[in-house]
């Protein structure tokens, strides 16, 4: 017998998060919880969406659904996987039902899968938009030696001298498809000059045919396509246009769909990188699970919350590392979600 549940919670995060699209203060998810130890979690993006409403309706479908299936196994992942229901609907049931496996079968989650063990994960730290002053301050102040500034806005050309002075940071870029051909092309020559190698969606997905153009002779620069890149059948038609791919659990329906894009680009000589929404460590762990995969990190969605909701898996700095007893996947803090559970 099992027992199926969701619930939704609202954290304030340390400091507004703002991106090209879109801006917030307090991140409201959903989280799914099996047999109230195995969980899950939905977690809609500051720019695109969906509502939190919309992805209530979808995981009260896939719970249903889940509910009917005759046992919980791999073959259960796979079904999920094809549940027609929002793709962040779909990652929070599989993440949920891999924990379980894990947790029933006495197997680490990536171990039911035969996948690596999650070791040497480091991850960049988002610096998100605010006005030049405040956002150089916050790259200079950061503990983190690998920094993502947002930009796609107005003022990012304010920010490039000051970047030319930081020497004892990595600095990546994600525009988040807010340039126009003409200024990703100026900002790509620029940032390459100051030493910047790792860039995301310079521009609208309807303009990625362009972006070889864009880098001029700067080939040491990768431009990794994020928006507009969700499954295998929108990689197949993007393969030969960027360097390499952003997966994220909410985008691509959990991590078998996350391994099999991470595969294929490997194949293609193509860089992987894994990201996530602004979440709890619940809502990452999928993507440590198949870490093994990925050759770059953007797992910093816990530490922009208020406070993470999960036991399991830390930050030391960069590194991120994961408990010996990871196996079930991360344990709720019971005090703290109970802060933070919305009607």
């Amino acid at each position: 017998m099992i027992h199926l549940e969701s619930f939704k919670i609202s954290i304030p995060l340390k400091k507004k998060f703002a991106v090209a699209g879109g801006q917030a203060t307090v991140k409201t998810n959903l989280l799914t919880v099996l047999n109230n130890r195995y969980n899950g979690e939905a977690s809609p993006s500051v720019q695109y969406g969906p509502s939190v409403e919309h992805l209530q309706s979808d995981i009260r479908k896939g719970l249903e659904r889940l509910s009917m299936e005759e046992r919980i196994d791999v073959d259960a992942l796979a079904a999920i996987d094809e549940y027609d229901i929002h793709s962040m609907a779909r990652s929070a049931l599989m993440a949920m039902a891999l924990n379980y496996i894990s947790g029933e079968t006495g197997r680490y989650p990536w171990e039911v899968l035969s996948l690596g063990s999650p070791v040497g994960i480091k991850s960049s730290f988002t610096v998100a938009i605010d006005t030049p002053s405040e956002m150089i301050e916050a790259i200079n102040s950061c503990e983190y030696p690998i920094v993502k500034v947002k930009m796609g806005h107005e003022e990012d050309i304010l920010l490039l001298d000051a970047l030319a002075q930081i020497n004892d940071k990595e600095i990546r870029v994600d525009a988040n498809g807010g340039w126009s051909c003409a200024k990703a092309e100026e900002m790509i020559h620029r940032l390459a000059t100051h030493g910047v190698r790792i860039i995301e969606q310079p521009t609208d997905e309807g303009y990625v045919k362009e972006w070889r153009h864009l880098k001029g002779k700067h080939t040491e620069v990768e431009l990794i396509m994020d928006e507009g890149l969700n499954n295998l059948q929108d990689y197949a038609g993007h393969t030969a246009l960027v360097d390499g791919i952003n997966i994220k659990m909410e985008k691509c329906g959990g991590i078998l769909e996350g391994v099999k894009l991470a595969r294929q680009a490997r194949r293609d000589k193509k860089k992987v990188m894994l990201g996530c929404m602004v979440g709890s460590s619940v809502g990452i762990a999928q993507s440590v699970y198949m870490s093994s995969q990925a050759d770059y990190f953007d797992l910093d969605g816990p530490l922009l919350l208020e406070n993470d909701i999960a036991r399991g898996i830390r930050y030391n700095r960069e590194s991120i590392e994961v408990d010996r007893e990871m196996i079930g996947g991360p344990k709720l803090k019971r005090d703290v979600v109970e802060k933070y559970i919305q009607d």
